[in-house]
């Protein structure tokens, strides 16, 4: 069942396999949203959704994770891109764990991938028609700052969406989403502290011509503390229903133990399934397509 609906998929690395384990939830119960914003690794785990892959977002991100062209310091050093590009957005999604590019397509509502446009600093909301000839708009927005290449799409780079607007959900109502399901990989309570110093002074190395680019990693906790506040609000006012994490998260962006994500996938499935009742009598109040 399609609901009129945004959904909101946060970004967080490798605490993206909580979201895996909720979209895996929806997919079991069939439920389907007109609008699916992705941010970072929650665009990476929205194509799957979409593609109604069960399983695949949790298998993309455990079963490489040893191998060094994966994720490691020496693709990092061998490639400038800490996630590589040729075995994430190529190897993968073409051989070794091949995506149903075809079912993408028959997906009726409208996806989105958020990236950062680097000069501008604004966010950019890219329309996700065909993820094969859209994967490089999947990968900007999954781009990290110091640790990616900047992506270029026609004349402008990009790098993360999590930089400017990790929440997208204000975009979502303006596009005509008066109600919202936000996935979140971060607990109740988390707050997101300044970026360290030493972090600002590379990035200021990084970025001396890309100035916007710094002065969103000084505001990002800043900014991304609003946001979340906001979504609380929206929340209490029954506009937003929010599925995040029970309890603290042990599990790092670049986390590496295969049991801590599987139990983490584990985790973002049971608390899908602990909110079915409350979910449905939130979508029951939205128009069914």
């Amino acid at each position: 069942m399609m609901y009129q609906a945004g959904l909101i998929l946060e970004g967080g690395g490798m605490k993206g396999l909580y979201t895996a384990g909720v979209i895996d939830f929806f997919l079991d119960r069939g439920i389907e949203f007109s609008s699916v914003y992705g941010v970072s690794a929650g665009a990476c785990s929205m194509c799957s959704y979409l593609s109604k892959q069960r399983g695949r977002a949790r298998d993309v991100c455990i079963d490489y994770v040893d191998r060094w062209d994966y994720c490691s310091i020496a693709s990092l050093v061998a490639t400038g891109d800490l996630f590589n590009v040729e075995l994430n957005y190529h190897l993968v999604p073409e051989r070794l764990n091949p995506y149903d590019f075809e079912a993408f397509k028959r997906y009726r509502g409208k996806a989105y991938s958020v990236a950062t446009d680097i000069v501008s600093g604004r966010p950019v909301y890219f329309r996700i028609r065909d993820v094969k000839k859209d994967m490089t708009k999947i990968r900007a927005s999954a781009s990290l700052p110091l640790v990616s290449r900047n992506v270029r799409i026609g004349r402008s780079l990009y790098l993360d969406g999590g930089l400017s607007d990790s929440i997208p959900i204000q975009k979502s109502i303006i596009d005509g989403n008066p109600r919202n399901v936000v996935v979140m990989t971060k607990e109740m309570g988390f707050v997101r502290r300044r970026t360290k110093g030493y972090m600002l002074r590379l990035a200021g190395l990084r970025y001396w011509n890309y100035p916007k680019v710094v002065e969103l990693m000084m505001r990002r906790g800043e900014h991304y503390n609003q946001q979340v506040a906001y979504v609380n609000r929206l929340q209490k006012s029954g506009q937003a229903f929010v599925i995040r994490p029970r309890g603290t998260v042990d599990v790092g962006r670049v986390e590496k133990n295969p049991k801590k994500l599987r139990n983490l996938y584990d985790r973002g499935y049971a608390d899908g399934e602990a909110c079915c009742r409350e979910l449905m009598a939130f979508l029951e109040k939205c128009e069914k397509i």
